[in-house]
């Protein structure tokens, strides 16, 4: 069997470094610990149950693999501790394709990102490799945010084309050259967690999904919200959780959940679209059981502070239906001015219908009462 390298980073805050190196026996335990995660086990292939068997099968594997040229895995290690696998797939001549996994107890510190770093680094110098791509099941966003940080271009979506214990599975696909920078393409936002005026803004999150259902399914929400689905059911709310996570991945859009803050029951949703140009546009709904008490004029005031001071955008927009009297409220109590009236251009449930175009320039926002 070819002789598998050591590779080893220098850490950048004096910490212990990322080490590669081959698979020994004595890893079998956290490689079981790792495939019996749950989180592992939803976005892998892996056996269920998985056991010794399954795991010295696997180690067998990745040695055949090396001999083969095939496939070129390492252990990860760190603080002298077995820490996940990462690995080089060859796909002919100058094409390979990443994989990897992270025990537990090493996700969240990096050490993946510098794994994989040492192996593209080996990769594009002593495999010659010109292009590597990398695969992930859609929503698998641990996955995509470490891609992203190595400077990975998504490339799309495919449908159907990820096979998983049976079915094929939705995935992201993205390539690095060996000339690209290993950095990040583009901004990956996160919405901070805001707090004043009876609301907390935080990031929309699974267990909001049955009040989002409630709120969008309500009639005054889809008499206003032409372009909901109707009838809204849960998968309509899982994918609005989707695209707003992929906005935030994308750099493009900035979305919160407007809750409670003593329950953190959901009341409402706020966002702010084309946050990377020059005129970013505001959107809201608010779920009915809390509509009338001044929440989302304050929900509205936390997103446009933060908004103004983290990005300095010289206007902000919005825009109403004519004949929406609570949302143009909402919009003039924070401070937002009347810029024009654009005809036939608010979709609501009966068809288009004149908008109001409104703005607001920084220093324009007015404080809460």
């Amino acid at each position: 069997m070819p002789t598998v390298p050591r590779l080893a980073d220098q850490s950048p805050d004096d910490g212990p470094p990322v080490i590669l190196r081959e698979h020994r026996p004595e890893d079998l335990p956290g490689l079981i610990e790792q495939c019996r995660d749950p989180e592992f086990q939803r976005w892998t292939g892996v056996p269920v149950p998985y056991d010794r068997d399954e795991a010295e099968a696997h180690l067998g594997y990745l040695r055949d693999a090396w001999e083969r040229g095939q496939e070129w895995s390492f252990a990860v290690e760190y603080d002298g501790r077995y820490a996940g696998t990462v690995s080089l797939k060859h796909h002919g001549g100058v094409r390979g394709e990443i994989a990897y996994g992270a025990h537990p107890w090493v996700r969240g510190r990096g050490v993946t990102t510098r794994a994989l770093d040492l192996l593209l680094n080996w990769g594009y110098a002593a495999l010659g490799l010109e292009s590597v791509q990398w695969w992930a099941e859609v929503g698998n966003w641990p996955s995509r945010r470490v891609a992203w940080r190595l400077g990975f271009t998504i490339e799309g979506t495919l449908r159907q084309v990820l096979p998983h214990r049976g079915e094929l599975r939705d995935a992201w696909v993205g390539t690095l050259l060996r000339t690209d920078p290993r950095e990040p393409r583009s901004a990956w936002l996160s919405p901070p967690v805001l707090e004043g005026g009876g609301v907390r803004l935080r990031a929309l999150s699974e267990h909001d999904l049955p009040r989002v259902v409630e709120a969008c399914s309500e009639e005054e929400t889809q008499r206003w919200l032409g372009d909901l689905p109707a009838p809204y059911r849960l998968q309509e709310a899982t994918d609005y959780l989707a695209d707003a996570r992929l906005g935030h991945a994308r750099g493009k859009h900035l979305h919160w959940a407007v809750t409670d803050p003593e329950t953190d029951r959901l009341l409402g949703s706020l966002g702010l679209s084309g946050i990377d140009g020059s005129a970013p546009e505001l959107g809201y709904w608010t779920h009915p059981d809390a509509r009338c008490r001044g929440l989302t004029v304050a929900a509205c005031r936390l997103a446009l502070a933060h908004t103004f001071a983290a990005f300095s955008p010289p206007v902000v927009r919005a825009r109403s239906a004519e004949q929406n009297a609570a949302s143009r409220r909402v919009l003039e109590k924070v401070g937002f001015r009347t810029a024009g009236v654009l005809r036939r251009d608010v979709p609501i449930r009966t068809g288009l219908v004149d908008g109001v175009l409104y703005d607001l320039l920084p220093g324009e926002l007015t404080p809460p009462s």
